[in-house]
């Protein structure tokens, strides 16, 4: 039995649970966290949906002090080090998506970021990421 073909909001969301994973586990520890998470998946990922989300994620985490530096750039007195770690992985990989991702158009890589907030954030978290990346928009 294959697996269906996820949408874009779903493989983006697989995406930035691995990159808020990557806060709680070291370098090493990922490989082994990835496999566990894709094999505990409630619908799995098909291989090619697989090699797609362990790409991303692996590119985001490449660049992410690059890119914390620039979330630190455009969040007004606010630092990588104070945020909330499931908004800090949501601005990780919409900066990503909007800076380097050129596939991806940058209202979408927004308006994806405030749902991904809105469903794992706080209260108020869609707000302080859009926020945020209507900085990085408006440049």
């Amino acid at each position: 039995m294959s697996a269906k073909k996820m949408s874009r909001s779903m493989l983006r969301e697989h995406i930035f649970i691995l990159i808020f994973m990557s806060e709680f586990n070291s370098t090493e520890e990922m490989p082994n966290e990835t496999r566990l998470y894709f094999e505990n998946m409630e619908k799995p990922a098909d291989d090619e949906d697989r090699a797609y989300i362990e790409q991303k994620s692996a590119k985001i985490l490449e660049k992410k002090s690059e890119i914390d530096n620039l979330i630190d750039e455009k969040a007004d007195k606010w630092k990588t080090d104070r945020m909330g770690k499931v908004e800090l992985a949501v601005l990780r990989l919409s900066f990503y998506e909007i800076l380097f991702d050129e596939d991806i158009p940058v209202k979408v890589a927004i308006n994806e970021a405030v749902e991904l907030a809105k469903k794992f954030g706080q209260d108020g978290a869609g707000s302080f990421v859009n926020a945020i990346l209507a900085k990085v928009a408006d440049e």
